[in-house]
């Protein structure tokens, strides 16, 4: 193993001999210098993995060294130490972006630890992460075994989430056990999903989970009730490890007050879970009640044209007299003239505002094979996320909301899992077109490899047809029509895609925050 490299400097460096020498036995190379101007050219030629910089030292100063290094070699991490404890030379040095800051004197177990939490953190975290998921896995084996109800799928998702993100930075066989875990898992949640979803519709008041139908009446109205104002912000496609990098960026603006979780409908899709969201119901009651709100599959029109009408529908019914706006965010451009425009909304007592840019980035990455390398894997996805987050509008949007005295729900309507299996089933022209899920008359398929809803009334679904019936693909598989299998195969196989059932796509965040300053 490579030695760490250290490269100490300070104008009474003799003084520090017993420190160098107890840094060498530890395995580690100190040189040593005893001015700024040495240590400067010896960074350029030996490349240190960390430098000791004294803050006081004739000529040179600890703070102009410090800026010629960074000049030069942004990337090395930098220590201060220094006699003084002044606030406004701290800040210079942490504006100058040292790796930390120590106060003489100090003692060589200080000198040590400075070292692994700036050089060898990320070592450190990774093998301990390792080492946590590993002593975890029976544990959530034996979750995956013993889950039998709805909120034992979202607690287990949720650890298989929060194992994804430990995981991402170490790379190697614990990420492929996690994979086989959150297979195995979506396995199981599979046959859950199969035997209750249809029970949870037998009745009234049948025991079942929050859904996608009860987000306004469960999580609204309530607070609107209580006199808050409030943003529901719904961001299409945002799975639970998506919204997790996201959360890291508001974390230092934001109280997350309530971090939860719902499920989605099926299918899983934007024509069918965000119009129950917005309307309070299910599809076939849409259908039946407002039918001039609906576009049934195989016509042509727009299927979420009509979201701010179920909206104000839902309002009606419940005798929500609110004042409430609307707003659908396509393009960084429209959300930019939100932005300028956002204090206009602060009067209303609602404001909805749906962003797309997640379920863009979804056929983007299907359709553009530059998005394919960019996010090969579920990782990358998450990383592309972030990306849009911090770089485009909706990062302004949050931050304006964070100086107001408003609340915060953030959600979505479904997430999307990355397809690998496919799986065939014939149907007529009138067939959709969703991989992840088909409706129409006299499907042909495998009725072992899929979820086969031959009422669709049963479980809150519209008939276009009196014949008509649902099919669910589950896991990783999607549906392929044989006429050109081969080709749809090979491009659609690792895309992400919606529609079906997994924990992926169906058990998603519900999140209610305040701003910290509020």
């Amino acid at each position: 193993m490579k030695k760490i490299k250290i490269l100490w400097a300070d104008d009474e460096i003799d003084i520090l001999k017993p420190h160098i020498l107890f840094l060498e036995q530890k395995g580690y190379e100190v040189i040593a210098v005893n001015n700024g101007t040495d240590a400067i050219d010896l960074c350029n030629g030996e490349l240190p993995d960390v430098v000791f910089l004294d803050e006081n030292m004739p000529g040179m100063s600890g703070l102009e060294t410090l800026l010629e290094i960074k000049k030069q070699h942004p990337v090395i991490p930098v220590v201060m130490i220094t006699k003084s404890e002044a606030e406004d030379l701290m800040e210079q040095a942490i504006g100058q972006k040292i790796a930390d800051y120590l106060i003489k004197p100090v003692n060589p177990n200080q000198i040590l630890m400075a070292i692994k939490k700036v050089v060898q953190a990320r070592d450190i975290i990774n093998e301990k992460a390792t080492d946590n998921y590993r002593s975890q896995f029976m544990n959530i084996s034996s979750l995956i075994s013993s889950s039998t109800d709805y909120d034992g799928w979202m607690d287990l998702y949720k650890n298989i989430v929060f194992w994804e993100m430990e995981l991402d930075r170490t790379g190697g066989s614990m990420e492929e056990m996690l994979l086989m875990q959150k297979n195995e898992a979506n396995s199981a949640f599979d046959k859950y999903i199969k035997k209750n979803y249809a029970k949870w519709f037998a009745s009234p008041d049948a025991d079942r989970p929050m859904m996608s139908p009860d987000v306004f009446k469960q999580k609204i109205f309530p607070l609107l009730d209580a006199g808050e104002k409030v943003f529901f912000v719904l961001i299409d496609n945002l799975r639970l490890d998506h919204w997790r990098v996201i959360q890291k960026e508001l974390a230092s603006s934001y109280n997350f007050v309530d971090d939860d979780t719902f499920y989605s409908i099926l299918p899983t899709a934007t024509q069918y879970s965000r119009n129950a969201i917005f309307s309070g119901l299910m599809p076939a009651q849409i259908r039946k009640m407002y039918p001039q709100y609906w576009v049934d599959e195989e016509e042509d029109e727009g299927k979420n044209l009509n979201e701010e009408a179920l909206i104000r529908t839902q309002m009606e019914r419940f005798r929500k007299k609110y004042t409430f706006s609307y707003h659908k965010i396509n393009t960084n451009n429209a959300g930019d003239k939100l932005n300028e425009n956002l204090k206009q909304l602060f009067a209303n007592q609602l404001n909805v505002v749906v962003f797309n840019f997640v379920d863009m980035l979804s056929h983007a990455r299907t359709e553009v094979k530059l998005f394919r390398e960019l996010a090969p894997d579920e990782a990358a996805y998450r990383s592309l996320v972030h990306s849009w987050f911090v770089h485009s509008s909706i990062a302004g949007f949050f931050r304006i909301l964070a100086e107001q005295d408003v609340t915060v729900v953030l959600s979505t309507d479904h997430g999307s899992i990355r397809v690998k299996n496919a799986i065939k089933v014939v149907g007529d022209r009138n067939t959709n077109v969703n991989l992840r899920y088909k409706l129409g008359k006299n499907l042909n398929f495998n009725p072992k490899e899929v979820l086969h809803v031959p009422k669709p009334e049963s479980v809150g679904l519209p008939s276009p047809n009196v014949s008509t019936s649902y099919v669910f693909a589950s896991g990783s598989d999607f549906f392929a029509y044989p006429n050109n299998y081969n080709y749809y195969v090979s491009y659609y196989k690792d895309t992400f895609q919606h529609g079906g059932i997994s924990m992926e796509e169906m058990i998603i965040p519900l999140v209610t925050m305040k701003p910290k300053k509020s």
